[in-house]
């Protein structure tokens, strides 16, 4: 009997806002999705459309999160495994084995292995990283309608120049990963100027 092995991914690591997302995705041994990378060599337009193909075609997936207050409890990384743990005890069936995008696995039951450029070598590492990089730009998209202002259906809360720029405008929201520097030094700038004017 074929090993049901999962492939794990995670976005946002490096946004200054909003959730990080994980996803895990166990592939059957003949399925079609040709094209499959790391979703960042992709367009957007692919990305979606390979996804709704991985959804359509998984043995199993679940895409998960780690929000940015937990984030700013347990740093990025904590965060993003934990994101991880999520996603793989959320599979129906559950993998035999997992397989993770990166350097380390988080603590878990499960016998896995870390890959280093695991969503450009690994299918079902590639269909993780699609299905949470989709996740996560869906999710930013409405949290740019609830907090209009800071272009995040545009940079997806990474640093650009724009974002840097309405972050000094309008201040941190509460989407806001307050424990990353950027966001950081911001408010601790205000916090001073409140300080001086009274």
């Amino acid at each position: 009997m074929k090993l049901r092995l999962a492939g794990v991914d995670e976005a946002g690591r490096g946004a200054l806002a909003g959730a990080v997302y994980a996803a895990a995705v166990i592939l059957p041994a003949n399925g079609n999705l040709p094209g499959l990378m790391d979703s960042k060599q992709l367009s957007p337009g692919r990305r979606e459309q390979l996804a709704r193909l991985i959804k359509a075609q998984a043995v199993s997936y679940h895409i998960a999160q780690a929000s940015a207050g937990e984030v700013d409890r347990f740093n990025v990384r904590q965060a993003s495994l934990l994101a991880m743990h999520r996603a793989v005890a959320g599979l129906n069936p559950p993998p035999d084995g997992v397989e993770v995008d990166g350097l380390d696995c988080p603590q878990w039951s499960w016998p896995s292995r870390a890959v280093v450029r695991g969503d450009a070598l690994i299918p079902a590492i590639s269909a993780a990283s699609i299905l949470a990089k989709v996740a996560r730009d869906q999710a930013m998209v409405a949290l740019d309608r609830r907090h209009p202002g800071y272009g995040f259906a545009r940079h997806k809360g990474y640093p650009s120049a724009a974002h840097r720029q309405a972050l000094r405008q309008l201040g941190a929201c509460a989407a806001h990963r307050r424990s990353f520097a950027p966001v950081r030094s911001l408010l601790e700038e205000s916090q001073t100027r409140r300080q001086v004017k009274g």
